[in-house]
């Protein structure tokens, strides 16, 4: 579903376009390392970066491989992405970069570390209007945690989402069998849908958002992390709202696939009043984006202004997120008016 907010030429891309096989093949391998990783967990390492937020072996490893594919497919295309090597070269960390050399070589055998990092960095770059954006683990804290996390990356264009690709290892398939089958593919192409594939299965199916037209009837979705975004404010919208179920609290961009299959109505990310000039980051936002609103939802920030990918690594021009269905956004937008002051 195209925004209100502006009209988008039609992707030129479609589900077996190169793009597409390129970005699953890579966030499978990927996600299969993830989860390897997570499974020897207790011996591996990981590394504060200069804003105190962990990288792991998980997420380098990770970032290599999808970037080493991207680039041998697409050499001329910029790629962002939210990790480099500066840390892991350091000879403190040579320890880390030994087992990070270990896991890629499982799936990309005899490649050195110097090979491993200059993949990394080659996300580090951009320079062009069309790009990709990867978040080779969005939801570090939770995977750490043993919770949800995403590998999520998109292809944008001029400022716009044309294509995103989101791995979910550690979601369950059915909300209605949490304890079943775990590991979640969501895909995007504009104009042409949003699926859910089963991980290593490949069962599909076309996603929808809930139709519920009645707020006492929603149910919303936030970050797990409470430093993330203002938890107090998002329940006092929820009370004005009059929903009563408690929110899903969840890390990651599977919090969009989760509103994008009808699980919720809405996800709310506003930020903490200390950290009112904070920004979002592109590769945050870019892959969830166009899965909601091809699953018929829609995304905007907190002022209702789309989501402007073209201004770096940084959502610059917007502030806060809200995805929903659609049929409530206006409303909500209207009650976070009420709750925080803004101008909607």
């Amino acid at each position: 579903m195209i925004s209100d907010n502006f009209i988008l030429i039609l992707s030129t891309m479609d589900f077996n376009s190169k793009e597409m096989i390129t970005a699953l093949k890579s966030l499978e391998m990927a996600s299969k390392l993830c989860e390897m990783v997570r499974a020897d967990l207790p011996s591996q390492g990981a590394i504060l970066k200069s804003d105190r937020s962990p990288v792991t072996v998980a997420d380098y490893g990770s970032q290599a491989i999808i970037c080493k594919y991207i680039k041998t497919d697409f050499p001329d295309v910029s790629i962002l992405a939210e990790e480099n090597s500066l840390e892991l070269r350091k000879p403190d960390n040579a320890p880390i970069l030994e087992q990070v050399t270990h896991y890629v070589n499982t799936f990309i055998p005899n490649s050195s570390p110097a090979e491993i990092c200059s993949w990394i960095d080659s996300g580090s770059k951009l320079n062009d209007k069309n790009f990709w954006a990867l978040d080779p683990i969005d939801g570090t804290k939770g995977f750490l945690r043993g919770d949800q996390y995403a590998i999520a990356l998109a292809y944008i264009e001029d400022g716009h989402v044309q294509m995103g690709v989101m791995a979910c290892p550690n979601l369950y398939v059915d909300k209605e069998k949490p304890f079943d089958k775990k590991g979640c593919i969501f895909f995007a192409v504009r104009g042409r849908g949003s699926i859910q594939m089963e991980m290593f299965s490949g069962n599909k199916k076309v996603l929808s958002v809930m139709k519920v037209k009645n707020p006492e009837e929603a149910s919303f979705t936030e970050s797990y992390e409470p430093e993330h975004s203002d938890h107090l404010l998002h329940k006092k919208i929820a009370q004005r709202l009059n929903i009563s179920a408690p929110s899903l609290k969840m890390d990651s961009q599977a919090k969009y696939g989760i509103v994008a299959r009808g699980e919720a109505t809405f996800y709310l990310r506003i930020p903490l009043s200390h950290y009112q000039d904070y920004k979002e980051k592109v590769w945050d936002h870019a892959a969830g984006s166009i899965i909601i609103e091809e699953a018929g939802g829609k995304v905007t920030d907190i002022l209702g202004k789309a989501l402007d990918f073209s201004c770096g690594a940084r959502l610059e021009k917007n502030h806060g997120i809200l995805v929903s269905n659609g049929i409530l956004h206006e409303i909500i937008l209207k009650v976070i008016n009420q709750s925080y002051g803004v101008d909607t």
